[in-house]
C-alpha cells in the first residue's frame, strides 16, 4: 500500500509540474518548422541581444511565437516573451541592455507544435579596472618597490570568485599571471603589486570564467616604473611618455657628496640603452649650471630608453635609471559611420613606428563606460591592421583599437570611432 501511495504521489507531482505554464524541462528537438537567430552570439554582460526568425508554411501570418530561455546553471527552460509573426511569418524579440548578464540558451515555439533549434548566447563577465596612483592617458607611474593598487567591479555579481592580475609577455597576446585576488562584497576586487625594476608593462585583470559567464577581461593599463631617486643626484623627464617623433628634456640637479649644496660647473654625461638590450652607451655631455648645479639634455628616440646621468670624471657618481617612454601612434577609421542590425563594418588603421606582427585589440565601450576587448588581430607587414564587425543591436556604438606596449614602445589607443546602428524593418532581416 505504501508503495502504491508513493507511485501515485510521484505521478501527481509530475502532472502538477507539467501544468505550470511557461516551464519546459528541456529544449525540444528541431523540427525545421521555425528558424531562430540570436545576434550577437557573444556579448559582454549587459549588452542587448536581438532574437529573430521565420515560421515556415503557408499559414504563417499573425501567428503566436513564444520565446524560452535557460540561464546557466538552471536545469529548465522558461517562457520569457510572446509576439506574433508579420505577413511573411517573420518575428523578433529584443532583449534590452542590462538584461542578458550570463550565459543562456534560447528556442521558440510556434503553432501546431512547431519549434526551433536551440541557440546559445555566450556572455563574458564585464570587468572594470582602476588604479592608485591613477592612470594619466592610460599610463600609471610609480617607483620601484612601491605597490600599485588595482581595483574594480565584476558584472554580474561573482562575490567569492577569483580574478587574476596579468601582464603581457611579448607581442603575441600572451599574458602571465602576476597575482590572484578574490572578489569581495558588492562584486568588487582589489589587488596590489610592486615591481622591482624600472620599465614599462601592460597589465589587465581577468575573470577566468565559470558556468555563468565566459572569461572577461578589463581594459589594459600601461605601467611605468621609475627607479627610486639617488640622494644628491636627481633625474627627471619633462614628459615621461612622449608620442613617437617628439622630444623630451632630461634634467636634474647634482649636489656635492653628502650635502645639499649644488655642485656647480661640473661635467656630466648622459648614457642610454634600450630596456633589456645591451649596456649603456654615451649620448651627450654637458656642464652643470655655475649657480644651481642643474643640468639638462634634449633627447629624441623612436623607442623606449633607459637614461642615466654620470659625472664625466672620477670619482664617478651616477643618478638613478630613468625610463623614458615613446608611445605608439594608432589610427583607425570605419568603412561607414552608419550601419544596421546584422550589418557589417570594417575597421582599419595603422601603427607607427612599425609594429609588424604585433597583436592589436578591437575594443568596444561597455555599459560601465570602460573599454572591453571584443576582437583580436595582428598588425600586418605594412604596419596596418583590419577588423570586421557585425552589429547585433541598434544604438550608438563606440570602438577603438589598442596596441599594448613592451620594451620597444609604450602602447597606445586610437581615437574612438562612432558608428550609428539602426534597427531595420522586420521584413529586411534575413530569413534563412
Amino acid at each position: 500500500m505504501r508503495l502504491r501511495l508513493t507511485v501515485l504521489a510521484c505521478a501527481l507531482a509530475a502532472c502538477a509540474f507539467t501544468a505550470i505554464p511557461g516551464v519546459a524541462a528541456a529544449a525540444p528537438q528541431h523540427n525545421r518548422g521555425l528558424s531562430i537567430h540570436a545576434v550577437p552570439r557573444q556579448i559582454v554582460a549587459g549588452e542587448a541581444v536581438l532574437i529573430y526568425g521565420q515560421l515556415k508554411g503557408s499559414d504563417h501570418g499573425n501567428q503566436l511565437i513564444r520565446l524560452y530561455h535557460r540561464v546557466n546553471p538552471a536545469p529548465f527552460f522558461s517562457l520569457i516573451g510572446t509576439t506574433r509573426t508579420n505577413p511573411t511569418g517573420q518575428y523578433e524579440f529584443t532583449r534590452a541592455e542590462g538584461i542578458v548578464l550570463s550565459n543562456r540558451s534560447w528556442f521558440v515555439r510556434g503553432p501546431a507544435d512547431t519549434h526551433s533549434r536551440t541557440v546559445s548566447e555566450r556572455v563574458a563577465a564585464e570587468v572594470s579596472i582602476a588604479s592608485v596612483p591613477s592612470a594619466v592617458n592610460g599610463t600609471v607611474s610609480e617607483t620601484t618597490r612601491h605597490p600599485v593598487v588595482f581595483s574594480g567591479h565584476v558584472v554580474p555579481d561573482h562575490t567569492g570568485g577569483r580574478v587574476l592580475l596579468q601582464t603581457e609577455k611579448g607581442t603575441a597576446n600572451s599574458w602571465t599571471t602576476l597575482k590572484a585576488g578574490r572578489i569581495g562584497p558588492g562584486s568588487n576586487y582589489q589587488i596590489s603589486f610592486a615591481w622591482r625594476t624600472p620599465g614599462e608593462r601592460d597589465v589587465r585583470v581577468v575573470f577566468p570564467g565559470d558556468r555563468r559567464n565566459t572569461e572577461g577581461t578589463s581594459d589594459s593599463l600601461g605601467i611605468q616604473i621609475q627607479q627610486t631617486q639617488v640622494p644628491g643626484f636627481s633625474i627627471q623627464s619633462s614628459d615621461p611618455v612622449v608620442v613617437n617623433g617628439q622630444s623630451a628634456t632630461i634634467s636634474g640637479v647634482l649636489d656635492k657628496p653628502g650635502t645639499t649644496t649644488p655642485e656647480t660647473s661640473t661635467s656630466v654625461s648622459l648614457f642610454a640603452h634600450a630596456p633589456g638590450n645591451g649596456p649603456y652607451h654615451l649620448v651627450q655631455t654637458a656642464t652643470t649650471d655655475p649657480t644651481t648645479g642643474s643640468y639638462s639634455f634634449t633627447v629624441q628616440s623612436d623607442t623606449n630608453e633607459l637614461y642615466q646621468v654620470r659625472t664625466t670624471f672620477a670619482p664617478i657618481r651616477s643618478s638613478a635609471a630613468l625610463f623614458q617612454g615613446v608611445q605608439d601612434v594608432v589610427s583607425m577609421s570605419a568603412s561607414s559611420p552608419t550601419s544596421t542590425v546584422n550589418g557589417h563594418v570594417t575597421f582599419q588603421g595603422n601603427v607607427q613606428p612599425d609594429k609588424a606582427g604585433h597583436v592589436i585589440y578591437l575594443e568596444k565601450l561597455g555599459q560601465d563606460d570602460q573599454w572591453h576587448v571584443v576582437e583580436v588581430s595582428y598588425v600586418n607587414a605594412n604596419s596596418n591592421y583590419q577588423f570586421s564587425w557585425t552589429f547585433g543591436t541598434a544604438g550608438t556604438k563606440q570602438f577603438r583599437a589598442r596596441i599594448t606596449g613592451g620594451p620597444v614602445n609604450v602602447g597606445a589607443a586610437s581615437a574612438p570611432v562612432t558608428v550609428d546602428v539602426s534597427q531595420p524593418a522586420l521584413s529586411a532581416l534575413p530569413t534563412s
